[in-house]
């Protein structure tokens, strides 16, 4: 059964070759075997029912008499077992080296090998240096150690190359059986592989038993052997088991873990794998790969479901577990390393990367990145990380020239001012605001709150709870997102990186964003930073394969309800381009997707939107509120053609002239004449649509001011069509700079001109600073008198007089929440409110403090500016108390009692219409998922090695 060479004194070598249908690797295999430098002692193949010829390439190459067959469902070490049974021990120190048919070891490999056993006595187990099969320079194992999760961690970077960065021996955790290296004596101590693990991790079992029993593990780095990792790339059928390649390798990680772990680390291990695979089960069902989350789920189903097994596992293993367990347990990977990994799959999710590993693999594949690639996916520090990228340069530039321009805005104790109300409260108030059937603010109603308070309620529960940290991030930090949004949006469109830092810095500084930022606009704020994203998602629904597209349609429509609920105004602006669109380019499964875009912002913001439909001017406001003195009246042409919508936070005109003169002169080229009408066509459309909204008298929702619309948001999308045309021409001004002479000094001329236009923006935002009504210590509106005397649920009703008329607002006992000012009151109670307020203002006697009574208003409070006529008008009330009255401030009290009205009770279909709106919000959250695109492009991509030849090596 054996074939004998030269016996070796000191050491006996016996190899044994195990193959499964693996004859396209097989050959190569044995003849590396057969050239050891160090010939080998005894040699025993055994053929695991191969169906392929390797059982004749074994016989072949060894003899008849050193081959055994076994069925095809023999495990590795189940054949292992079956040779050393019939084989007896040799004399001296026997080792057994364990090679599959489809590891090649070097030619030193054996003599490496040897000599780092004869270095240390103690080392019973000794694995050589693992390399890929087809690229003979890229690493695969220098050793292998797991975390409490099973999750295998070898030390290398993907596509890592060896350069002779490891070397020498060095003690591990474990080395694969595919060229290991084992004392006999050992094997039989510790019992061997574990026929419960007929593949993967068994090897991981073993060396931990054999640490455990006091020997050392090895991996050897000068010997060199080639693995194709068949069974763990899924290169071969696997027969050893009926269950899923992943579901077998996660279910034998975490028993071999939680067999080997000493005692007090179990409980722990044990409700890591409990979250962890809970946590792995949701994001791979994000992910659209439903087949991993069911593996993952049942891989720890069968560990809870067979408890004895676990068991006998550890009874089994006691002994050694109590002589070398701790030891052993050190080698895991550090906690720390556990959470760098989880952040690397999550940035590989939202890169539409796999989330984990196949099975068995030494370390996840990487997809192959194009030249000009930002995102480094090698890990060479965070510094390199951070600054390598031209999008994050452009974003920290940005968020440097942000927080200088904003220094008068940070650090108050109170976000407000314009359009924004102050900031107040926590994530729950946002969420009760959303939620309530009834709500008692102001003068009470039951209308729809606005979905932006959803929004920004759940980014508030992100960021600690806090609404005023999710308001900064929106709307102070709007330019730096903005360009980021807009540098990588355009990646398929623009190849140039630095045409698009050019692209995004213009955008990010548009007057746009300034005066959204001064005059406290949110809404515009959120549709600046998506905007691009609407135009990348578009052009994949436009351009990609059928299932990319429908893909790009779920998330178009999730990111344009989210606009919508800031700016009503951009889903119709969108819609009109998506039928044109649809029109102008008609191919196979565009209607569906266009329907998709445009139909899940419907379903998302019913039945909010029929309220803003009822009444169409609100479709040209945004979120917050509506004041005349936010917009010019009178704005000129020539502003909007500048893209500059009026307003506080302009810069001067001439800002813009260098964007304008490069858009314009991307008509003068002739190349890519399509690219240009349709980006101009955007352009057009969107400054015909702010001209109509600067013309346009709009009356606030609560019909208390009447003022024309802002074009903040039209203008925006005017400026994308003009800066994607300039930068899909920006080629040609390559090329005249590249023909030198006067066309190089052309080129240079335009690109100067082009980028005047953010760095003067930028100069003249940091010179004038953010301010504007907007301020970063507003003062409570609600005067601290009447919140302290308002204790059962009073209202107070707060005066404003200018420029002759009377403004008024009704509070609970404190400053509104942002959106509150939204939601519609009943006006009914409004207009019988506004006569009371008028008659007291206007001194006029009669009824008008029971009018306020019956709605329990008990305060009458003047902002300023406090007049005499409406102070004396007050005091000559016999009904009204004056509490206190200065320049600054007027407060008086009803004499009279008041009477809280009750709360009535709210619609059943309220709650029960949130419920079908947050299932709905995640089916389309799941549909919209980037997805896995690792998974995808390796079936496409992979290629049968009988196919390929392997590099030199």
């Amino acid at each position: 059964m054996s074939s004998t060479d030269s016996p070796r004194p000191n050491h006996t070598v016996t190899a044994i070759v195990v193959t499964h249908d693996g004859a396209r690797w097989l050959g190569e295999t044995l003849a590396a075997l057969l050239r050891q430098t160090r010939p080998i002692d005894r040699a025993v193949g055994v053929d695991n029912g191969s169906r392929d010829g390797s059982a004749a390439l074994l016989t072949g190459t060894l003899g008849r008499n050193a081959v055994l067959t076994l069925p095809r469902s023999t495990s590795f070490g189940q054949a292992v077992a079956e040779v050393l049974d019939r084989l007896g021990p040799s004399e001296g120190n026997e080792w057994l080296w364990l090679l599959h048919d489809d590891c090649a070891p070097d030619d030193g490999a054996l003599e490496a090998l040897l000599k780092a056993a004869d270095d240390d006595p103690g080392a019973a187990v000794l694995g050589p240096k693992l390399r890929d099969w087809l690229d003979r320079r890229l690493l695969l194992e220098v050793g292998v150690t797991v975390d409490l999760r099973g999750r295998r961690d070898t030390g290398i970077e993907p596509r890592e190359f060896d350069q002779g960065q490891y070397s020498g021996a060095r003690d591990v955790l474990s080395v694969s059986t595919a060229g290991m290296l084992v004392r006999r004596d050992v094997w039989e101590e510790v019992g061997g592989l574990d026929p419960f693990l007929p593949l993967f991790r068994d090897d991981l079992d073993l060396c931990w038993r054999i640490r455990s029993a006091g020997y050392r593990v090895r991996n050897v780095t000068q010997a060199v052997a080639w693995h194709a990792e068949a069974a763990g790339r899924r290169r071969r059928r696997i027969t050893v088991s009926g269950d899923h390649p992943r579901r077998l390798d996660r279910r034998n990680a975490m028993f071999v873990v939680m067999a080997n772990l000493p005692a007090r680390s179990l409980p722990w291990a044990l409700l890591r794998n409990l979250f962890g695979s809970l946590v792995s089960t949701l994001l791979f069902l994000l992910a659209k790969q439903p087949a991993d989350a069911l593996d993952e789920a049942l891989a720890l189903g069968s560990i809870l479901r067979h408890p004895g097994r676990l068991v006998r596992a550890r009874r089994a293993r006691a002994a050694g577990r109590r002589r070398g367990g701790a030891a052993a347990a050190r080698l895991l990977t550090p906690p720390g390393a556990g959470y760098r990994r989880l952040a690397d799959r999550f940035q590989g999710y939202l890169a539409g990367n796999g989330l984990v590993e196949s099975a068995g693999r030494h370390h996840a594949a990487t997809p192959v990145q194009e030249d000009g690639e930002e995102l480094l996916t090698d890990d060479v520090g965070a510094t390199r990380r951070l600054f390598g990228s031209p999008g994050m340069a452009l974003f920290l530039v940005l968020a440097a020239v942000t927080l200088v321009a904003e220094r008068g805005l940070l650090g108050g104790s109170r976000l407000g001012g314009g359009a924004l109300v102050p900031v107040i409260g926590g994530a729950s108030d946002l969420w009760d605001l959303y939620t309530e059937g009834y709500r008692q603010a102001g003068l009470g109603g039951d209308g729809w709150a606005p979905p932006y308070v959803a929004v920004l309620a759940g980014l508030s529960t992100v960021l600690f709870g806090k609404p005023w940290l999710a308001v900064t991030v929106l709307l102070l930090g709007c330019v730096p997102l903005a360009g980021l949004s807009a540098y990588t949006a355009t990646r398929a469109m623009i190849p140039g990186r630095w045409t698009r830092v050019w692209l995004g810095a213009s955008y990010a500084l548009l007057p746009v964003a300034t005066g959204a930022i001064a005059a406290g606009r949110l809404g515009t704020a959120v549709v600046l930073t998506l905007l691009p994203c609407y135009a990348a998602l578009a052009t994949r629904m436009l351009t990609a394969d059928p299932r990319r597209a429908r893909r790009a349609a779920w998330g178009l429509g999730l990111l344009l309800a989210v606009g919508t609920a800031f700016a009503p105004l951009i889903y119709p602006l969108t819609l009109v381009l998506g039928a044109l669109a649809a029109l102008a380019f008609p191919r196979r499964g565009l209607t569906g997707s266009v329907v998709i875009a445009f139909g899940v912002p419907v379903a998302l913001l019913l039945p909010w939107l029929v309220q803003v439909v009822s009444t169409p001017g609100l479709l040209l406001l945004e979120a917050g509120l509506h004041r005349p003195e936010l917009v010019d009246a009178a704005l000129p042409a020539s502003s909007l053609l500048l893209l500059s919508p009026g307003g506080p936070g302009m810069p001067p005109l001439w800002v813009t002239g260098g964007l304008i003169a490069a858009c314009l002169a991307a008509l003068l080229m002739r190349r890519d004449r399509t690219v240009v009408a349709v980006g101009w066509g955007v352009a057009l459309f969107g400054t015909l649509v702010a001209i109509l909204v600067s013309r346009t008298p709009v009356t606030s929702l609560n019909a208390d001011t009447r003022a024309p619309a802002w074009p903040g948001v039209p203008l925006a999308l005017a400026a994308i069509g003009m800066l994607v045309v300039a930068a899909l021409t920006a080629n040609r001004i390559a090329d005249l700079r590249r023909a030198g002479g006067p066309r190089r000094a052309v080129a240079v001329a335009v690109v100067a001109v082009a980028f005047s236009t953010p760095v003067l923006a930028a100069g003249m935002w940091i010179t004038r600073g953010a301010g504007g009504p907007l301020g970063g210590d507003v003062g409570d509106v609600m005067p601290a008198l009447a919140a302290l005397n308002s204790g059962g649920g009073e209202r107070t009703l707060l005066l404003r007089e200018k420029d002759g008329a009377l403004a008024f607002t009704v509070l609970r006992g404190r400053t509104p929440l942002v959106g509150e000012a939204d939601i519609p009151t009943p006006p009914g109670p409004r207009e019988r409110v506004a006569v009371a307020a008028g008659g007291l203002a206007s001194g006029r006697g009669g009824d008008d403090a029971d009018v306020l009574a019956s709605y329990g208003i008990r305060f009458v409070v003047v902002v300023p500016p406090v007049t005499e006529t409406i102070s004396h008008a007050l005091d000559s009330q016999p009904a009204l108390a004056r509490m206190s009255l200065s320049r600054a401030i007027g407060v008086w009290q009803l004499t009279q009692p008041v009477t809280v009205p009750p709360t009535p009770p709210g619609d059943p279909w309220h709650g029960r219409w949130l419920w079908a709106q947050a299932v709905l919000l995640l089916v389309v959250s799941v549909l919209a998922a980037p997805g896995s695109r690792g998974a995808d492009s390796q079936l496409r991509t992979e290629v049968p090695e009988s196919g390929r030849e392997p590099s030199s090596r």
